[in-house]
């Protein structure tokens, strides 16, 4: 499976960090960060094997910039 962020859509909220630490953080520009995501484009994507929590972030996200393929 596939975790995908828009990072640059990002507004820094911190809820996809709140509910899923495992996966995102806060960087020091104040944005969300995927953990061990590589660029893709404007995105960032992280190939795993459970989502886990990632679907919990994508559904919580103000702006929708998380998607999980």
């Amino acid at each position: 499976m596939k975790i995908i962020q828009e990072r640059i859509k990002c507004i820094g909220c911190g809820s996809c960090e709140a509910v899923c630490p495992k996966f995102f953080e806060l960087a020091e520009d104040g944005l969300s960060s995927l953990k061990g995501g590589k660029p893709a484009g404007e995105n960032f994507e992280l190939e795993v094997e459970d989502v886990g929590c990632a679907q919990q972030a994508a559904e919580i996200c103000p702006v929708q910039i998380i998607k999980v393929e």
